[in-house]
C-alpha cells in the first residue's frame, strides 16, 4: 500500500517551466520555501518543520535532527505543505528557479529512492522523505564538486526535481561506465557506484580547462545528467561582468554600445 499521497501532474513549457499538480480532497503537496507559482482557491498553505513524511521521527529530537539535516544540505529548517482543504479537484503550481527542464522521479517505480545534489529537490507528494546522503568515499567527497553530502529523496510517490540546460536519462548496464563531469550529474539510482577519477596527462589539467577530476559512474542503474549546471552559469556570467568592468570607463563605455550592450 502507497504511503505517499497520490498525486496527479502536468508540466507546462519547454526552457522557463513549472509543474502542475492537481490534489484530490484532502491530499497534500509539500515544496521548497520559493518553489510557489500559483493556486486554486480551497488550498490551504502551511509551514511544516521538515518533510512531514511517515519515515520522519514524530518527537521533538526527531524533528528537529530531521530539520537540521536539511541545514548541512543548504535547505531551509521547515518546508511548505499544500492541502487541498476544499470539495473536487485542486491544482498547485510551482516552478523552476532557471533555465532548464523539471525532472519527474516515480520513486515507486525506482526502488523507493533516488541520489541527487543537493540543490535539485523542487516538490513532492507528502509521504516523500527528504534526506541526506553521505559519499562513501573520501576522494569523492573533497573532489567530487558535490562535496560530502548529497540529498536522497525516498519513498513510493511522485518527486520533481530541476536541472540546467537539456537533461539526458540513462541507463547503465552492469559494469558499464560513464565519466561525466562531476558538476553535470543531477541524480542516480543507488546502485550505481560514483567515483572520482584524476584526469590524465597534466596538459589535459592545465589547458583542457575541465579540472582535476571527473566522474566515474559504474552501472547497473538509472542516472540523470544536465548540460548546464547552474555553476558552470554563474561562473560565466562572473568571468564576463568581471572582464567589462576590466575594460575601462571611456572605451569600455564605447565596446558597450558598438556590441550591443548598452
Amino acid at each position: 500500500m502507497a504511503t505517499a499521497h497520490e498525486i496527479d501532474y502536468k508540466i507546462y513549457g519547454e526552457e522557463l517551466q513549472f509543474v502542475e499538480i492537481e490534489l484530490d480532497p484532502n491530499e497534500t503537496a509539500i515544496a521548497e520555501s520559493g518553489a510557489f507559482m500559483m493556486m486554486d482557491n480551497g488550498i490551504e498553505m502551511h509551514t511544516i518543520f521538515g518533510d512531514g513524511s511517515q519515515q520522519q521521527d514524530n518527537s521533538i529530537l526527531g524533528k528537529l535532527f530531521s530539520a537540521g539535516k536539511r541545514l548541512l544540505v543548504g535547505e531551509s529548517l521547515f518546508m511548505t505543505a499544500f492541502t487541498n482543504s476544499g470539495q473536487g479537484k485542486k491544482r498547485v503550481s510551482f516552478a523552476a528557479p532557471y533555465t532548464g527542464k523539471i525532472i519527474v522521479f516515480d520513486l515507486a517505480k525506482l526502488g523507493g529512492k533516488i541520489i541527487a545534489q543537493k540543490d535539485a529537490f523542487l516538490c513532492a507528494a507528502k509521504g516523500v522523505s527528504i534526506g541526506i546522503e553521505f559519499q562513501k568515499r573520501l576522494g569523492t567527497g573533497i573532489f567530487g564538486g558535490e562535496g560530502f553530502i548529497m540529498e536522497k529523496l525516498e519513498g513510493d510517490g511522485y518527486a520533481f526535481a530541476h536541472a540546467g540546460g537539456y537533461i539526458i536519462e540513462k541507463d547503465l548496464q552492469p559494469g558499464e561506465i560513464l565519466k561525466v563531469d562531476t558538476g553535470c550529474i543531477v541524480a542516480y539510482t543507488p546502485n550505481v557506484d560514483f567515483d572520482i577519477e584524476m584526469v590524465r596527462g597534466i596538459k589535459n589539467w592545465m589547458f583542457g580547462g575541465e579540472g582535476l577530476f571527473f566522474a566515474k559512474l559504474t552501472g547497473p542503474g538509472k542516472v540523470w545528467l544536465q548540460s548546464l549546471p547552474i555553476s558552470r552559469l554563474a561562473g560565466r556570467l562572473q568571468q564576463y561582468t568581471y572582464h567589462r568592468k576590466e575594460e575601462g570607463s571611456i572605451l569600455g563605455g564605447l565596446g558597450n554600445l558598438l556590441d550591443g550592450r548598452e
